[in-house]
């Protein structure tokens, strides 16, 4: 069987993954991408230094999905984070493992990379127009504004990979929901997801403490206990550490209408220590006398403790040990999706096929970050990107084997819904 026409819509990871499999299945393959060069959010990641997975043990790397975990298994175990090392690898970038367990490329930069895989995906045929606008389908397949007017994409299957609605000035806006909803896809709203949070700092902390990082912490949520360190921004809290607890945040503010994040200020030391060793202190020093030379604490954290409780607490060797091995931060709401890392919510799984083909749209699969799952940071976003994407592929590819669609024969829905 000769090759078909696919249009995959969206050149981000998931999407140029995706492009890879089916032009090596030897189908002839399109991608259409809004911005004037593909991958935009990929090289904005890959700035400080591209993680594109991570080294834990697989089974708890799995793990890190959530509820969507169990949809995404298949196509992680498919591509796991080896596979990820060993695929960069063909593209000249080896990789390196840092302390934290996350993976990078030895140059630290994606555009590397990135020059590369183009490079790969042209050499086998793939055609990459860039800034032509997706704006929703026809009965004869998927139309886009572009610099020379409309077009209206003549295929046999569309993968779609239009990413989610953080960061929308690289492209990903989300203004594909309602077009997809009209034709009766589930997409579930989107949510803000590895992002900060605002607090409600007293003007004094604010203005004196913006930008400060509490480092060498540990922080407790309904996720769990993490180390690691965070910042206080102007508006509340943001941060590597946050990030890991953004889920479990969220999620309490939705459910009980209030969260906080549990800091531990000293990690090293046992609270029963710490209290012995301030009872020590002399009464009469200041407190921030008392919590160096009694703690290790100062700078940023004694003013953390000073914003979080009240005098009572700050006078009691007792309470005050407590109060460092667990400060709360109330958070009031997340910060705006704009600027979060990435986004919960999207296509519903069970909009889904097993080959991530849309039910209500045969012929028409969707992968990456448009899907209704989230991961915290430390490479298990990009991995599930590049797993989903080679998962859609295939499906298609199978689909395609199985359908024998003629050019320009993709299957439109009965109705809109």
């Amino acid at each position: 069987m000769t090759g078909r026409q696919v249009a995959i819509v969206g050149g981000g990871p998931a999407g140029l993954m995706a492009a890879e499999v089916l032009a090596e299945a030897g189908h002839a393959v399109t991608v259409y991408e809004r911005m004037p060069t593909v991958a935009r959010k990929f090289l904005l990641a890959g700035k400080s230094g591209l993680n594109i997975t991570h080294s834990e043990d697989y089974q708890r790397f799995r793990a890190r999905f959530g509820q969507a975990g169990g949809r995404l298994a298949a196509a992680l175990d498919a591509f796991t984070p080896a596979d990820v090392r060993d695929w960069a690898a063909g593209l000249g970038a080896e990789t390196f493992t840092g302390s934290s367990g996350r993976v990078f490329p030895t140059v630290m930069k994606a555009s590397p990379l990135l020059r590369a895989w183009i490079a790969r995906l042209a050499a086998a045929g793939v055609e990459i127009l860039p800034r032509h606008c997706f704006t929703g389908f026809t009965e004869e397949g998927p139309a886009f504004d572009t610099p020379q007017g409309r077009l209206v994409a003549r295929c046999d299957a569309v993968l779609l990979a239009l990413g989610g609605a953080s960061w929308p000035r690289l492209g990903s806006d989300a203004g594909w929901v309602a077009g997809l909803a009209g034709w009766g896809v589930e997409v579930k709203a989107f949510r803000p997801a590895n992002c900060g949070f605002d607090v409600d700092w007293s003007e004094t902390f604010r203005d004196r403490f913006a930008g400060a990082a509490l480092k060498a912490v540990t922080a407790t949520s309904d996720a769990g206990t993490f180390p690691g360190e965070f910042v206080i921004s102007r508006h509340g809290i943001e941060g590597s550490l946050v990030y890991a607890h953004a889920a479990s945040l969220r999620d309490s503010l939705e459910r009980d209408g209030r969260a906080a994040l549990a800091v531990d200020l000293a990690p090293g030391r046992a609270a029963e220590r710490i209290a012995r060793d301030l009872a020590r202190q002399d009464a009469k020093q200041s407190l921030s006398n008392r919590l160096r030379k009694g703690a290790g604490i100062e700078g940023v954290k004694t003013a953390l403790l000073r914003e979080v409780a009240p005098p009572a607490v700050l006078a009691d060797p007792a309470a005050l040990a407590r109060l460092i091995k667990a400060a709360p931060i109330a958070v009031v709401r997340p910060r705006p999706i704009a600027e979060a890392i990435s986004s919960a919510g999207g296509v519903s799984f069970e909009s889904l096929d097993d080959n991530y083909m849309l039910k209500a749209m045969p012929g028409v699969f969707a992968a990456g970050e448009m899907l209704d799952w989230e991961a915290p940071t430390g490479g298990y976003l990009l991995t599930a990107c590049f797993a989903t994407g080679r998962a859609a592929a295939r499906g298609m590819d199978a689909w395609l084997k199985i359908t024998g669609r003629a050019s320009g024969a993709l299957s439109a829905p009965d109705r809109r819904r």
